[in-house]
């Protein structure tokens, strides 16, 4: 069965439609970042533009690196970022920091990423953070319209073309400042993580190492078992409070019950204080479900939202079961005038892992009844249909473990990729995938 493939124009609406239909709650998968978005995590430092250590370049990037084809050989110009400031020099032999950018511009990684920063002084690194090609300043074909045009344009947007184009920079980096022997060492979080380990892999000659966090790479072709992540989410809401967790399992339910009498989409709009009518009470538990997943993967000090959440579910002594999880959204989003079926922004990361997630990146999580979740079974078929539906591509979920390997990661790393640092908060959701 075809389906036709959508202009760019469309795109992002087609996406918002599709999120917020009744199907889409088969595919709750949060985005990987390390970064959390505004919405997930409130942070001065992110908003502070980067000091003048910082020296932006862009470097004339091939669009096709695994073809010889005429169109292979266009170029793009990708944003890199360096740090000379704590560098030992020009031939010292002081090592390079490379940070490969993961689903997002690079703009907030310089003040977010700290630890290359305490690194480089103790040292004397030089420091290189990278922009993933589709992301930020680092768009083909002229602009991001052209780019996400259609599945023929998006082709290009994928890992292995990703840490291609960063081994060619760090190559150019070396070339350029007098490094040629300055060990590199890739760092990346979530999918840059991911990206740090593959990069290891396939170019053991550029990076001498990698450390990657919260990367995982075995949420691939059932490694991971598809709970793992929503297990995770529980443990975490648990472990601060019984009765929170209690509440936010009953509370399905009572969603439920409430929407299917009449007027019950209101008396919702009502208690939630929603900006916009609903239109299902599957918008509402979307809009749940993201937000005590974020919690948890996001779960910063000080403002620890999981705790903060519980806290208002658990002091709140009216107004029952949907009161208490009011409560909790009124809490961790502040005080707003309206909550839920805001006003939506669709951010080029929306659009972009959209497009890696139904092409390569097919992570199917999924929740059981050992969660404080509905069920919900991840449906490769229907998954299919939905990208089909969008793109006119089919999904290829076994690709990443083909060409990285991942079945028998043990095996595969010692025998194809040592001084690999994998660092897990177990806390984190992603980590039962790493």
């Amino acid at each position: 069965m075809r389906f036709p493939m959508c202009s760019s124009p469309w795109l992002p609406f087609l996406l918002l439609f599709l999120s917020n239909s009744v199907t889409a709650f088969q595919f709750r998968i949060p985005r990987l970042s390390p970064i959390g978005e505004k919405f997930l995590y409130h942070s001065k430092a992110l908003e502070l533009p980067p000091s003048d250590d910082f020296k932006t370049f862009y470097f004339n990037q091939t669009l096709d690196h695994f073809n010889y084809r005429p169109e292979s050989y266009t170029t793009f110009p990708q944003r890199y970022i360096i740090n000379f400031k704590y560098w030992g020099g020009a031939n010292s032999s002081a090592p390079i920091l490379a940070y490969l950018g993961p689903e997002a511009p690079i703009d907030s990684a310089m003040n977010a990423i700290g630890f290359m920063t305490d690194n480089a002084v103790k040292f004397n690194a030089l420091l290189v953070y990278i922009e993933h090609r589709y992301y930020g300043k680092s768009i083909p074909f002229g602009s991001r319209k052209e780019a996400l045009r259609n599945a023929s344009t998006l082709g290009y947007f994928n890992s292995a073309q990703a840490i291609a184009d960063y081994a060619a920079i760090l190559i150019h980096v070396k070339n350029e400042f007098n490094a040629k022997y300055s060990p590199v060492i890739v760092i990346g979080g979530s999918y840059g993580g991911m990206l740090a380990t593959w990069f290891r892999l396939k170019y053991p000659h550029v990076a001498l190492g990698a450390l990657a966090s919260s990367a995982p790479i075995l949420y691939f072709n059932d490694i991971t078992p598809q709970n793992g992540y929503y297990v995770t989410v529980t443990k975490d809401f648990r472990e601060v409070s019984q009765t929170c967790y209690e509440t936010i399992r009953e509370s399905w339910s009572e969603i439920e019950t409430v929407a299917s009498q009449p007027n019950g989409l209101s008396v919702l709009d009502k208690e939630f204080k929603t900006c916009s009518p609903l239109r299902s009470s599957t918008q509402l538990e979307n809009y749940l479900w993201f937000m005590y997943a974020s919690a948890a993967q996001y779960n910063h000090p000080s403002s620890y939202p999981v705790t903060r959440i519980c806290d208002a579910i658990d002091r709140t002594y009216s107004n029952g079961t949907l009161g208490k999880i009011a409560a909790g959204v009124f809490a961790y989003r502040g005080n707003l005038s309206c909550y839920i079926n805001e006003p939506i922004n669709t951010t080029e990361t929306t659009v972009g892992w959209q497009w890696q997630r139904c092409s390569e990146m097919v992570m199917p999580i999924s929740t059981s009844n050992d969660t404080m979740f509905p069920p919900r079974t991840f449906d490769h078929e229907s998954f299919s249909i939905y990208c089909n539906q969008l793109y006119g591509v089919t999904p290829r979920p076994h690709w990443v473990t083909t060409y990285y390997g991942g079945d028998d990661v043990h095996l595969i790393l010692h025998r194809f990729a040592s001084n690999i640092i994998f660092s897990n908060g177990l806390k984190d959701p992603y980590s039962i995938g790493g």
